[in-house]
């Protein structure tokens, strides 16, 4: 799985933050997406890499700015109440 994070300039307000959550779910198989309008971004958890170009496309559509996009692997952090040794 990999961790997308996607500037974006133009968000202001809550609603901004939803109405983005919505369209990369609509656009692409995401596991988890969250958006911040005061951080600037949208940070997504996908099974495969999306290219720059598709997530400029997909947020452009929405009347908002693509930035740039940073990638890095991610790994689901496990819970336990019993730690190993």
């Amino acid at each position: 799985m990999t961790k997308i994070t996607v500037k974006i300039d133009g968000m202001m307000c809550g609603m901004c933050e939803s109405h983005m959550n919505d369209t990369m779910r609509q656009n692409f198989n995401v596991k988890k997406v969250t958006s911040s309008h005061a951080n600037g971004e949208t940070v997504m958890i996908a099974e495969e890499d999306i290219s720059d170009e598709k997530l400029k496309d997909a947020v452009e559509k929405t009347g908002y700015t693509f930035v740039s996009a940073a990638r890095e692997p991610y790994e689901k952090k496990g819970f336990s109440l019993f730690k190993r040794k």
